[in-house]
């Protein structure tokens, strides 16, 4: 299946690409700069593109993300720190976002006569995201089916979509994702932060699995503490 990858730079996307390419045709990674404070994720995607010797486009939309304001990801608002299961995290939702770079993704996959579009959604996304939950993944497809009717047919591939960061990293580490050349951080530092909700996540799912973590935190033990106020 030629696959087409909406690839941000993060562990999650870098190991789908890396899976796509050993059990599809990779056809490409597809990118946005939407205005996000953790723009740096995107030279972690075209390392990707590079070392999987596949084309690498990046979408501006900037324009796009400066009205999709209220959000800690691209507005001058502080990214909280703690686990994703804490209410505070939705400060993090950047509206609709998964809806227009899929829509936008599908766009170029017909004219490339794609037959997939892939996107790294998982369940630990679907507390906070709603365009991460099987029932948007299910009707983004109903909706391009109806919109591209007649003219190209193009299945949206979320395998991740029903597994936890812990299962992402176990089937990265599958298929020689190298972990240490991935983004994860919302603040965009030099270094993971460790203490934001992705990275606390991400800290999280390499203790689960028992894998190696090779990412330079600046605060490596906050997780656990994260872990302990979300469990009282």
């Amino acid at each position: 299946m030629k696959t087409l990858v909406v690839c941000s730079g993060g562990l999650d996307s870098i190991s789908l690409a890396h899976k796509v390419a050993a059990e599809q045709e990779l056809d490409g990674l597809l990118s946005f700069d939407y205005g996000q404070r953790h723009s740096k994720e995107l030279d972690f995607a075209g390392l990707c593109a590079e070392r999987l010797n596949v084309p690498h486009r990046i979408i501006d939309i900037r324009e796009i993300g400066r009205g999709l304001f209220g959000s800690a990801l691209t507005d001058n608002m502080e990214v909280p720190d703690g686990h994703y299961a804490e209410d505070m995290m939705k400060v993090t939702v950047v509206p609709n976002r998964n809806a227009i770079l899929l829509a936008i993704a599908f766009g170029f996959a017909a004219a490339r006569k794609s037959e997939a579009v892939a996107m790294a959604v998982h369940g630990g996304d679907h507390f906070i995201y709603p365009d991460c939950r099987p029932a948007f993944i299910d009707a983004f497809q109903m909706m391009q089916d109806r919109a591209l009717d007649g003219y190209a047919n193009i299945r949206l591939y979320t395998p991740y979509v029903n597994l936890t960061k812990a299962d992402i990293v176990e089937d990265g580490a599958r298929h020689g994702t190298p972990f240490a050349e991935t983004w994860s951080c919302y603040k965009g530092g030099r270094r993971h932060c460790g203490r934001c909700g992705t990275c606390v996540e991400r800290r999280e799912a390499f203790h689960l699995c028992g894998h190696p973590d090779p990412t330079d935190y600046e605060d490596a033990d906050f997780w656990l503490d994260a872990l302990r106020r979300r469990n009282v």
